[in-house]
């Protein structure tokens, strides 16, 4: 159970690989995920490395591999996966993979090479097709109008007369490029062409991009070479398409022909080709998966490999290891599989080393406890063996501190049912694999949704408190005749009056007080002080776990000038104010209720030793010595922490150097002046200013903390007050409305009260809730025993290849 209350035992250790068997080895190890190797050549160029050469081959493919990835995306089909493991292929499975996957790319650029041209080559087709027939429909309707203006003499008759004579080209030119195309030949050509354009109602598809374009077929006439020249030029400038157009009409229709006719045909092409693409890609789709787990793990494995050293004879490798010691045989059990599945003869060797570096942290994890790992890891990676506040502690003090700030039953209930859908059907929505960042980081937190879920619905029954509404599940303590309260609208319940208050309600706060006008009152005062009693606890608790810490790394000197100090100092004055809370809600009741004094006065009071306040009477008999006591325990233990501890640490210091120098001189083997060396660096002026620090911080921070705490009652009491103002303003008013009418208005109204419930109290109040949360366990409690400047252990592991993250 120790690994529980703080991270894994970790020791360094070395492995002696034998060069056939190494890579088996490594990708055993990868299979298990629970070594980290060390970097043994920092000093070697990365392109230097033993296996280089197989890294890049490793790149290669899964170069050609992304290229098919992407050429089975672009044709629409879905990739298959299986969740299947598979296993690490052999080093001599390399050349068989690499040719598969040249072979695989060849041939798709050699079809994706064919079908663009036979596209282009359609295109053009289908260009000169549109140029044909709006050609030909220009010149009849020229004709026409030639005829009917020859026979009138009409003098527009001339510009028929003009195009039937002229010379031509035509083409074909984007649709949106046409007013500028028309502009730029008017001025070029001084008016001396004539141009006539028809749109192409069908989009043509462009065959290098294969977005869908609109173009327009446009016929220019002119007279002459040099307007001609202008012309072309301005075509090109446009990236207009010129086709080869016949001046009769029999040429015209006899080209028209043949056009459509190899169209056909490179119709009857362009889907054989497309089929035998769309069956190359579905085939590469089944297992295309596969390869790139294949191969990446073959990278992984190279790129480990080029860290491990490689001893003279070349025939070994030697590895050094971080691991959890718990963990050894199974690591043991890797290297015998590794071997054996090599076909090597010589076993590989681990043994463990002695260091003096520092370990990485490791705390195993599942998935009901990496959530809140997650959280304490935000703040910072533990130090190696350090207490962890991640398990068992904030798996219970985060959601319960989290509900006393959202604490309400019917809100609790929604966010549990939330959390439940969740966790019943992870294994289906960890199979989708969802790209949404927002819904994999609330999918991730599912249990700590659930646990505050439920520590809500708990909260909610303490405050009485559903959707705003208390329940009456016992009967009020307080008794009430109904005359009285006829022609009453304010009346003040006294406790002390027989018959009226009959005892306590059986669990959580009366429901009476849900009508009472001085609700706020009486819920200020009890959360307020709930809120100082769990924050002391909380902190009380954070300083207990930092004397674990001292007694694991054997410091003494921090129990007696540090733990003892502060916990005195904190009992004395904050534990202190818990206890009186208590005290004062025993010592009165509701006949002497109003004479008891002020708390936040009394607490003012006995650090200014102010004792003659008259309207402040003392609380017991005793209650000035006693305080007086405490203050003057608090401020002993100042010195203690800020002077005491300093001058000790440099005594230990100067008693170590004079042994050391002693045990030099009697050796007699060091020159004079060597002796006085001390054995650990020390430096007076730092340790006093670093202690001061944090003397300072933690006696300030006591206060501060403990005022830190009352967000527990603002945020929970302007979470009842917003839901309550929800309800009236929404449901309040669909339920004073009557009949038919007021039926679905009534449903208008909760539609819209249910989507500001989980909009507002759920997700955004909830969020706020979460955060003040997170704030008083990085801040309040971590503070006083966890450090968080460790670094995480990151094992060597094929484990995010699986799940879809590339390999590092």
């Amino acid at each position: 159970m120790g690994e529980l209350f703080r991270s894994e035992e970790m020791t360094l250790a070395q492995l002696f690989l034998q060069s056939e068997a190494a890579y088996c080895c490594v990708s055993e190890l990868g299979e298990i995920g629970m070594v980290q190797f060390r970097d043994l050549n920092p000093d070697v160029n990365v392109f230097q490395r033993k296996f280089v050469n197989e890294v890049r081959r490793c790149e290669e493919m899964d170069r050609k591999l992304r290229f098919v990835e992407k050429e089975i995306k672009k044709a629409n089909i879905q990739i298959i996966d299986t969740g299947e493991n598979p296993e690490v292929p052999f080093p001599r499975d390399m050349i068989d993979m690499e040719a598969t996957f040249e072979k695989l790319e060849n041939e798709l650029k050699e079809i994706n090479t064919n079908q663009e041209a036979l596209k282009k080559n359609f295109l053009e087709l289908t260009e000169l097709k549109h140029i044909l027939r709006r050609t030909q429909q220009f010149f009849d309707e020229v004709s026409v109008r030639a005829a009917l203006h020859n026979r009138d003499h009409l003098l527009p008759g001339q510009t028929a007369h003009i195009v039937l004579c002229s010379r031509f080209v035509a083409g074909v030119i984007g649709r949106e490029r046409i007013p500028t195309f028309e502009r730029m030949l008017w001025r070029v050509c001084r008016g001396n062409v004539f141009l006539r354009q028809a749109d192409i109602e069908d989009p043509l598809e462009d065959p290098a991009t294969g977005d869908q374009v609109h173009k327009s077929v446009f016929i220019i006439f002119f007279q002459g070479d040099q307007l001609k020249n202008r012309v072309k030029k301005i075509c090109e400038g446009f990236r207009a398409t010129l086709y080869p157009c016949p001046e009769t009409p029999q040429e015209r229709k006899e080209m028209l022909a043949g056009v459509n006719t190899r169209i056909d045909d490179l119709q009857m092409v362009l889907n054989q080709t497309e089929d035998h693409r769309q069956r190359v890609l579905q085939a590469a789709a089944k297992t295309v998966r596969v390869w790139f787990i294949k191969v990446r793990k073959m990278k992984a494995i190279y790129h480990t490999l080029n860290l491990c050293n490689i001893d003279v004879t070349q025939k070994c490798l030697i590895a050094e290891v971080w691991c959890p010691v718990s963990d050894l045989d199974a690591i043991q059990f890797a290297l015998r599989r590794g071997t054996e599945k090599s076909g090597s003869t010589v076993p590989s060797i681990l043994n463990r080393m002695q260091t003096k570096q520092t370990p990485p942290t490791y705390n195993k994890t599942n998935k009901f406890t990496s959530g809140f790992q997650n959280i304490v890891d935000a703040y910072g990676i533990g130090n190696y063996r350090e207490i962890n506040p991640g398990t068992p502690y904030t798996i219970i003090t985060f959601p319960f501190l989290f509900a006393v700030m959202f604490g309400d039953l019917g809100h609790g209930t929604l966010m549990t049912c939330a959390a439940l859908y969740l966790v019943l059907r992870e294994s289906r929505l960890m199979a989708q694999r969802s790209d949404n960042e927002l819904f994999n980081m609330v999918f991730a937190g599912r249990y700590i949704i659930l646990l505050m879920g439920i520590f809500s619905m708990y909260t909610g029954i303490i405050y009485n408190d559903c959707f705003s509404k208390s329940l009456n599940a016992f009967g009020s303590g307080w008794s009430v005749r109904p005359d009285t309260l006829t022609g009453n609208r304010i009346l003040q319940l006294d406790p002390v009056v027989e018959g009226v208050f009959k005892g306590p309600y059986p669990i959580g706060i009366d429901p009476i007080w849900n009508i009472a006008l001085n609700k706020l009152t009486f819920l200020n005062s009890f959360k307020m002080k709930m809120s100082v009693i769990l924050g002391v606890i909380h902190m009380l608790f954070g300083v207990t776990l930092s004397l674990f810490n001292h007694l694991y790394f054997q410091k003494p000197i921090n129990i007696y000038l540090g733990f003892i100090p502060e916990i005195v100092f904190m009992s004395s004055l904050f534990g202190y104010l818990a206890i009186l809370i208590f005290y004062k809600w025993l010592a009165y009741d509701a006949q002497t209720s109003r004479e008891a004094p002020s708390l936040l006065i009394a607490f003012i009071n006995m650090f200014l030793f102010s004792y003659s306040d008259p309207t402040n009477k003392p609380l017991y008999r005793g209650q000035m010595g006693l305080q007086t006591f405490l203050v003057l325990i608090a401020l002993a233990c100042v010195p203690c922490m800020l002077i005491v501890k300093t001058l000790i640490l440099r005594r230990q210091y100067l008693w170590a150097s004079s042994a050391l120098a002693s045990t030099v001189c009697g050796l007699g083997g060091v020159h004079e002046g060597s002796a006085g060396l001390p054995p650990l660096w020390f430096n007076f002026a730092d340790v006093a200013v670093h202690q001061a620090i944090h003397t300072i911080e933690y006696c300030l921070g006591c206060i501060s903390n403990t005022a830190s705490y009352l967000r527990l009652w603002a945020l929970s009491l302007a979470h009842a007050q917003l839901s309550e103002v929800l309800w009236t303003m929404v449901m309040h008013i669909g339920f004073s409305s009557r009949g038919l009418a007021g039926f679905f208005l009534l449903s208008i109204f909760f539609a819209a009260f249910a989507v500001l419930t989980v909009a507002i109290l759920l997700i955004m109040e909830g969020l706020s809730a979460f955060l003040h949360a997170l704030r008083l366990h990085w801040v309040e409690f971590q503070n006083k025993f966890y450090s968080g400047q460790g670094f995480k252990f990151l094992p060597f592991t094929f484990e995010s290849i699986l799940e879809g993250r590339s390999e590092e």
